[in-house]
């Protein structure tokens, strides 16, 4: 996720040389896969992470559209299954003997999905097996939402590699126009006012309300800046397309 017009080019980058796609977590807490085994790291067949995601049913994930979208590329530029790797149960991406790792049998995006400001960054992963975690049911936004990620910690950090939370307000739509030009109300909600986001590396990571999956890590201007929003796809907007 993130960093708006400069933390977009540095995802596309990413994108394109299969190093890390969204943003991690400033501002929050080590968090453990046993509280939420539903959540995904995305990463390539070796090991780099590119995003994270969601375990919406045993064999699908939710992740973003940018995450699987290669840049830059002629004609088709949809990242082929083969090139992805989803690791589940896993609190540490370093430690290899923890949980497990699904191969990606399917990609689904947005048909609409054209970059991340435009909006409709949301796609879903068919995996090659079904895995043996809890899933989370897709819901509403709220007043404060949580989010999760392995991603940086401050804009230039590494990635932490390891499961990262925060919790942080969501706003009014009214606010976000304000704050963020490209915000589109209904396929878009933001949330933080600073200190607080989700970092390059957390991209397609889970905005969790109230025990449900509420939207998606999508884009932002830096990591946790003052007075800055991070935009996250709207999954209630697109319950219908996703067919959960």
């Amino acid at each position: 996720m993130r960093g708006k017009r400069v933390a977009v080019l540095m995802a596309v980058i990413a994108l394109v040389s299969g190093g890390s796609t969204a943003d991690a977590i400033v501002g929050g807490t080590p968090a453990r896969i046993s509280d939420t085994p539903w959540v995904v790291a995305v990463t390539t067949t070796d090991g780099q992470l590119i995003c994270g995601g969601a375990l919406v049913a045993p064999d699908k994930v939710v992740t973003a559209a940018h995450c699987v979208t290669l840049k830059g590329v002629v004609g088709k530029n949809l990242r082929a299954p083969e090139q992805l790797r989803v690791v589940a149960g896993r609190t540490d991406l370093r430690l290899q003997s923890e949980g497990v790792e699904a191969a990606v049998a399917s990609v689904w995006r947005h048909p609409e999905y054209r970059e991340v400001v435009q909006g409709d960054d949301v796609a879903v992963l068919t995996l090659g097996r079904a895995l043996p975690y809890r899933t989370i049911p897709l819901g509403e936004a709220g007043d404060e939402g949580v989010v999760l990620g392995y991603g940086r910690t401050a804009e230039n950090a590494p990635p932490a590699m390891t499961l990262r939370k925060v919790t942080v307000p969501i706003l009014s739509d009214q606010e976000c126009e304000q704050k963020e030009p490209a915000f589109r109300p209904g396929p878009m909600l933001c949330a933080g006012r600073g200190g607080r986001d989700a970092c390059t590396g957390d991209s397609g990571g889970p905005l969790v309300v109230r025990g449900r999956l509420a939207g998606v890590v999508s884009f932002g201007r830096g990591c946790a800046r003052p007075d800055e929003p991070g935009v996250y796809t709207r999954l209630a907007h697109y319950r219908s397309a996703l067919g959960f």
